[in-house]
């Protein structure tokens, strides 16, 4: 059989000719990476990492030994680091066995799209760090005071805090030093942040610093002089992709923003993938975790040369992820949350010493990370709650969706507030489509087809004009977007049925058989596209994703019922995924449950909004263990008819409930 490669963070995959080089397959696979030279073994772009173990989620073992020898050239390029990482040019290594490539960020060719922002909110700007300036009384034979009592001393008499305000080792061990040279400084560190020159004599001037205190208990830096600066970075860890805000929390402004790929995606798609591939490999949890952790360090030196600092500027981190994510990033073993009953290692939220977890910003800087509800709905989904705030309606029953590939669903008001997760999978981010993709140029992100003649126009990611009006669309794949719009459009235009079958009776070249007999729709012929064959949408694809949606709706009508209505006054998409979709199109294949269109809103990252806000207010931080304890868990895999009603709501948009908000467009499909 040919080998199999796969390629994270796109998720491509497929069989491929052996003896072909790494980037031809990943050329053959639709998968950017830069390659200035032209395959001429010349500019060293087109590094990548492989990835070796058993991966049962995908059912290959990945070894170097599947590839050709390294080559000399290859020598001239990877440093000894990254040949010990198993780093290859992708233009070197010839495929001879599975192997599962991870591609660094810095060798893609196409920038995934990652949705950073959240919506305009308002909150209160009461961090949980603050810096004083304070003169402190120089040292005489007779105040025998220590140094941090001294100090401590001027922070209550001038500032009113509290008497038994305690300091961190790290500051306390450099204090004297600190104290006495604030004109010029040997080099010597304190707290992470750097100071050089030659000491001074000591004088009255050099007592006057900058203390930085957190949360009122702690004195975690001490500056000389006056220093203002005062930043902070919250982080959405998803299980695709990371957002992360450097904010001022002197002002509350948002200093810098930044995104990338989860690089654990190269461990699994999805939450049990990665849980699976800790279990499996002894030193699988170290790996993932250092993963994360390495890419948080990376994006914190990013943001903060955008606006001239340094990472050990950063003096708090608000982390928000969901419970497989928080475990994996913490290094807890996540091993339990995949079986039952589902127990978390810990529920409440933490506050972690940064160089405990090799996170790269002040090393006496906290880390603080939202609580987890219960099973699977973790910190991101309180990172919505208390961004949203859906707890202070007092009347109208409003329902959040957070859809990735773990969906947390949401709903109550002032009353009650209940919620639950169900598992989607990563078919709606492409992963199991046969050629879906995540949102990067090139990806088909909207579609419409024509009821009449069953053609196709559609748009791709880093085009503005719509196909047909341009022939050459560059297309490659199809991600989450337009993957909710095909199977819409396909069912609308009597394409598939009710239970998602293909109609093979109807007279267009684009409904046909592939090449293993079985049904597919044709979205781009191959000379529009720029892998060279067409792209299509198979029976497959719809039968996977009948399995998120009917995931995501049974979980939301359980919800309902358990809360006692029948309808929802409002409902707010959250994430990246919500963000992007067609409203009609998910309501359509019965994705989210009946509600006025106009009542159905995207919110955009609310999770890193929630991230932020934890970060700027602490009162913020004590709503989310507040939410966190009152909100009522329901886990529906258990309900005894679960598996009748995830069958009923495989059908579009479902086999028995009604929609009324959309039933016009449903009398409109043709009865073919």
């Amino acid at each position: 059989m040919a080998p199999q490669v796969i390629f994270q963070p796109s998720g491509r995959r497929g069989r491929v000719e052996e003896g072909i080089t790494l980037l031809e397959a990943a050329r053959q696979l639709g998968v950017d990476i830069e390659s200035v030279c032209g395959s001429a073994r010349v500019c060293g772009k087109c590094k990548v990492k492989i990835e070796e173990g058993f991966f049962e989620k995908f059912g290959i073992e990945s070894r170097m030994e599947n590839l050709s020898p390294l080559l000399e050239e290859e020598r001239d390029f990877l440093e000894g680091k990254e040949l010990a990482n198993n780093y290859r040019l992708a233009c070197c290594a010839e495929v001879h066995g599975d192997v599962l490539v991870f591609v660094p960020e810095e060798s893609r060719g196409a920038k995934q799209v990652v949705l950073e922002h959240g919506k305009e909110r308002v909150f209160k700007l009461n961090p949980a760090v603050r810096k004083y300036y304070v003169e402190v009384e120089k040292a005489t034979l007779e105040d025998h005071r220590g140094d941090f009592e001294r100090i401590r001393d001027a922070l209550v008499t001038k500032y009113g805090l509290p008497p038994d305000l305690g300091i961190d080792y790290l500051v306390l061990r450099e204090l004297p030093y600190i104290l006495r040279n604030q004109g010029n400084f040997s080099r010597r560190t304190l707290g992470g942040k750097v100071f050089a020159g030659s000491p001074v004599a000591t004088d009255q001037s050099t007592w006057n610093v900058t203390v930085t205190v957190w949360n009122n208990k702690e004195i975690i830096l001490v500056e000389p002089g006056l220093a203002e600066n005062c930043v902070g970075l919250a982080i959405d860890v998803g299980t695709t992709t990371v957002a992360a805000y450097l904010c001022d929390l002197r002002s509350g402004q948002v200093l810098a923003v930044d995104s990338m790929m989860n690089p654990q995606v190269r461990y699994g798609e999805d939450v049990l993938s990665r849980i699976t591939y800790a279990m499996m490999n002894e030193d699988g949890l170290q790996r993932m975790h250092e993963a994360i952790i390495e890419g948080i360090n990376t994006l914190a030196q990013r943001m903060t040369e955008k606006i001239g600092m340094v990472p050990e500027d950063i003096l708090e981190v608000t982390l928000v992820f969901n419970t497989a994510m928080q475990h994996i990033a913490l290094g807890i073993e996540p091993s339990f949350l995949g079986r039952s009953p589902f127990t978390a290692g810990v529920k409440s939220s933490l506050n972690i010493k940064a160089r405990d977890l090799g996170i790269k910003v002040c090393p006496t800087a906290n880390i603080h990370t939202l609580p987890v509800e219960a099973g699977f709905v973790g910190p991101d989904n309180v990172g919505v709650l208390i961004a949203e705030e859906p707890y202070k309606e007092q009347e109208k029953i409003r329902m959040c969706i957070d859809i990735g590939t773990n969906g947390e669903i949401d709903i109550g008001n002032a009353k009650r507030m209940m919620c639950t997760s169900c598992a989607t999978g990563p078919a709606l981010e492409g992963a199991q489509i046969k050629f879906g993709m995540r949102a990067a140029p090139g990806a088909i992100e909207k579609i419409k087809i024509d009821p009449q003649t069953l053609e196709i126009s559609y748009k791709v990611i880093g085009q503005e004009k719509w196909y047909p009006e341009i022939k050459k669309t560059e297309a490659k794949g199809i991600c989450g977007s337009g993957i909710i719009d095909i199977v819409a459009e396909l069912f609308k235009a009597g394409i598939i049925d009710k239970n998602g079958r293909f109609n093979m009776k109807l007279n267009s070249p684009r409904v046909r058989r592939g090449e293993d007999g079985k049904p597919e729709y044709v979205l781009a012929w191959a000379e529009e596209t720029s892998i060279g064959k067409d792209i299509t949408f198979t029976q497959g694809d719809v039968r996977a994703v009948q399995l998120a949606k009917a995931a995501l709706y049974v979980g939301a009508r359980y919800l309902m019922e358990k809360l006692g209505v029948d309808r929802v006054d409002s409902i707010t998409l959250a994430g990246a995924f919500g963000s992007y979709i067609n409203r009609e199109s998910a309501m359509v294949i019965g994705m989210i449950p009946d509600c006025d269109l106009e009542n159905v809103v995207a919110v955009g990252n609310a999770a890193g909004d929630g991230a932020k806000l934890a970060l700027l207010d602490v009162d913020k931080r004590e709503e989310a263990a507040w939410i966190a304890r009152e909100i009522e868990f329901v886990e529906t895999a258990i309900e005894p008819d679960f598996q009748e009603r995830f069958a009923a709501a495989m059908a579009f948009p479902h086999a028995k409930d009604k929609f009324p908000h959309i039933q016009h467009i449903l009398d409109q499909i043709p009865k073919r």
